[in-house]
């Protein structure tokens, strides 16, 4: 059967991250059956971290602030997750259902995918996504 996403509620979940006036910082799509759907949102990092288990595949966009004292900017990133458990039929099929999120997920720096829960470590991503951002503005000493 062909999976299928929540339009609706998704676009919902992504644009409330993305809206500079919430202090949302994440949200999380999971595979209900056939089905991708919202799994959760949230404002702490960790509680992303911790919906990234061995038997999970999910989809995270989030939010992370970069720059100096001088000027913060929000950067995004949408991270796949596939745990250690998962079969190799379901690790190929999430390749092709990611265009299904990346309908409603479309404006983002940097993209990973990720079966180490090492490699979800928030200083990491961030570092990422300031190289995907080009020049590094970040203080320097006098």
């Amino acid at each position: 059967m062909a999976t299928q996403i929540d339009k609706e509620a998704c676009r919902e979940a992504y644009n409330e991250v993305r809206d500079d006036n919430t202090d949302t910082s994440w949200a999380a799509f999971k595979y209900e059956g056939p089905r991708i759907v919202p799994a959760g949102q949230g404002t702490d990092y960790e509680d992303f971290k911790r919906m990234c288990t061995d038997d999970a595949r999910m989809f995270g966009f989030i939010r992370i602030t970069t720059g100096d004292a001088m000027s913060k900017r929000a950067k995004f990133t949408l991270i796949t997750w596939i745990g250690e458990n998962i079969s190799g039929l379901q690790r190929a099929k999430i390749s092709t259902d990611k265009t299904l999120v990346k309908d409603i997920v479309q404006n983002f720096a940097k993209e990973f995918m990720i079966s180490d829960l090492r490699e979800l470590d928030e200083d990491y991503i961030r570092t990422e996504l300031k190289k995907a951002g080009g020049a590094n503005y970040d203080a320097q000493a006098e």
